[in-house]
């Protein structure tokens, strides 16, 4: 695991007439930290498009693809609950070549998309692997993720302190400052970004069946301090 500190906005100011009482003065700092660790889960987006000349046919191969599917992920233990229908459709295909003689439909599409959740990043290569020999043709990217990112949260929270309390004393140094206790503290947005990848990089996944890159956990705060000129 490691941190990174991202530069934060900071500024000298007067507090808020509504808290005049309270705060006389302050300095308003924003602090902002960053913990890039590996992911350990893996969400795919996947599915099927078989197109017929009739809607039951399109329909039937659709539901044969994705009974093969399904059982390919059961056979690479995955659990039914991390596997959910994210899309299901059935168009119709149009004729667009005969334009003098109107829109004809020449056929029917039907498709359906599952959304997967791996948590054990050691299959991800056999299990895409089995999906696409098994008939998956629709495939709508990777992401790369954590299952609990609390443990993160908890580090880039502590980073973006840190990070305001330093700025806050270069601002106070540089205005002929003594800086004080700290009158407030306020938690803004934390929380993990995934890792997106295409079908590109998901085949080189599929070859290593290594997770690649890292997933960033950031978290954003705001501290005010007291200060007295210096004497």
């Amino acid at each position: 695991m490691k941190i990174r500190f991202w530069m934060a906005a900071a500024c000298l100011a007067m507090a808020p007439a509504v808290q005049a009482e309270e705060i006389a003065q302050g300095v308003f700092v924003q602090g902002e930290g960053r913990v890039s660790v590996a992911p350990d889960q893996a969400i795919i987006n996947l599915g099927v498009r078989e197109r017929a000349k009739t809607a039951q046919a399109a329909m039937d191969a659709m539901a044969q693809s994705v009974s093969g599917i399904l059982a390919a992920l059961e056979a690479q233990g995955i659990d039914a609950a991390d596997q959910q229908t994210s899309r299901f459709y059935l168009n119709p295909i149009y004729n667009e070549a005969r334009l003098d003689q109107g829109r004809q439909i020449t056929g029917y599409e039907a498709g359906n998309a599952v959304t997967v959740t791996v948590r054990d990043l050691a299959g991800l290569g056999p299990i895409l692997d089995a999906v696409i020999a098994t008939g998956a043709n629709d495939f709508n990217g990777l992401t790369f993720g954590l299952q609990d990112d609390s443990a993160a949260v908890e580090e880039a929270r502590k980073a973006a302190v840190a990070d305001a309390m330093m700025r806050a004393r270069v601002l106070a140094e540089a205005a002929g400052l003594e800086l004080g206790e700290v009158l407030r503290l306020s938690d803004g947005a934390s929380g993990a970004g995934p890792v997106h990848m295409g079908m590109a990089d998901a085949r080189v996944s599929m070859e290593s069946a290594i997770a690649p890159g890292e997933v960033d956990v950031s978290a954003r705060i705001t501290m005010v301090f007291a200060f007295t000129a210096k004497e």
